[in-house]
């Protein structure tokens, strides 16, 4: 059991869509390397490293995180930028950064406010007491937990990892013989010695490079996750406490008092989670990733690092082609630009499998078909056209 099923609120705070689906959809670990550690700190074999990621239990933390990306997508990450005055956590999570403070005082306190230029967004969890709270506009929502939602909530929705430790998991829940894991000795992170374990593919297909966890020597949560492209010397997605204490947070950290003129709605805690459903266990063939939507409208082809999804999409001469009426709203007609803008940043391609737009990033490949297929995963665009010819 890992350290975020075993503490599922640190999987709100500690040092992710991209890189749920870079790390979640291909990372795995079969074969274990143990290199010598340097002389400062014991000497820590892969396996023991995993191990102590695994116990990790601290009683409590307080830090700035920072995420950075550059997917090498300029012309998205420009249309982004232009979309509604430019403001964009979105954005930053193609090409830029965003900041974070986190304070954690165990599984039913815990607080995660984004820092933005604009404002401030807080997500508080003190018992029984949930807050979601936006400084820029002076709203925010309440939510009282009944006793048998707690434990739902403990159970972060999936999505990008904010975390480090977020990351760190996705990376660690689909070990398979599909990974090489290997230590390389120490690094300082926040200013906090730290051991590195290297999560490498084994198929060279995999447009990914290898995933790099630095972890704290003392408390063995991960401080810093990079994700790097093949040949790449910077990574292409980063996530990393910049500084970290390991105090108990105060409790007033955790108390929310609404500031005059505030308008504070009450919110009801819905049952979003979604059981499997029951059946026979899927072929190695066609294991679907961590995280990826299981339905008869999905296919996935291959397994590990290079799997490939096939899905459903709106045929691309509607797309093209559909203009918002007369009577349509701003944003109907907003959204309507932003698609045909979208399109427009997609290279044209063509092949025996037909015709169709490409997303070309540093680390994944994503492929549009005129007949109205989406295909994508952590491989190059002839590996996405040879599974469209299929």
């Amino acid at each position: 059991m890992s350290v975020l099923r075993s503490r599922p609120a640190l999987r709100w705070l500690v040092p992710s869509a991209a890189a749920v689906v870079v790390i979640g959809g291909g990372a795995a670990a079969g074969t274990i390397v143990a290199n010598a550690a340097d002389p400062a700190l014991p000497e820590r074999s892969a396996a023991q490293l995993l191990v102590d990621l695994q116990s990790a239990d601290p009683e409590g933390l307080s830090g700035t995180v920072v995420q950075s990306a550059d997917l090498g997508l300029p012309g998205i990450a420009g249309l982004l930028g232009n979309v509604s005055g430019g403001s964009g956590n979105l954005t930053s999570l193609i090409a830029g950064s965003n900041t974070a403070r986190v304070w954690y005082a165990g599984e039913d306190k815990a607080r995660f406010a984004l820092l933005g230029t604009s404002g401030e967004t807080d997500v508080i969890r003190n018992g029984s007491d949930v807050w979601v709270w936006s400084s820029k506009d002076n709203t925010g929502t309440h939510v009282k937990l009944p006793a048998e939602a707690a434990k739902e909530l403990e159970k972060a929705p999936a999505g990008v990892p904010t975390s480090p430790q977020e990351a760190a998991d996705a990376a660690l829940a689909a070990i398979d013989d599909s990974t090489k894991v290997e230590t390389t000795g120490l690094a300082e992170v926040a200013g906090r010695d730290a051991y590195e374990l290297v999560l490498s593919p084994k198929d060279s297909a995999s447009l990914v490079g290898q995933v790099r966890l630095a972890i704290d020597a003392e408390h063995h949560i991960p401080l810093r996750v990079d994700v790097y492209a093949k040949n790449a010397a910077k990574p292409a997605f980063r996530v990393a406490f910049e500084q970290i204490t390991f105090e108990v947070p105060a409790d007033d950290q955790f108390s929310f008092n609404p500031p005059p003129g505030a308008k504070i709605s009450e919110g009801e805690f819905g049952d979003h989670t979604a059981k499997p459903s029951e059946g026979a266990p899927a072929k190695p063939s066609e294991k679907a990733p961590a995280g990826a939507p299981e339905s008869d409208d999905v296919k996935v082809i291959g397994e590990g690092w290079t799997t490939i999804v096939v899905g459903e999409a709106p045929s691309l001469d509607g797309l093209e082609g559909a203009k918002p009426s007369g009577s349509a709203s701003a944003e109907e007609e907003q959204a309507g630009q932003v698609a045909e803008q979208f399109l427009g940043t997609l290279e044209k391609v063509s092949g025996s499998w037909g015709s169709g737009r490409l997303l070309r990033g540093s680390l994944f490949s994503v492929l549009l078909t005129d007949d109205g297929r989406v295909l994508g995963g952590l491989v190059s665009p002839e590996a996405l056209y040879a599974a469209a010819a299929k």
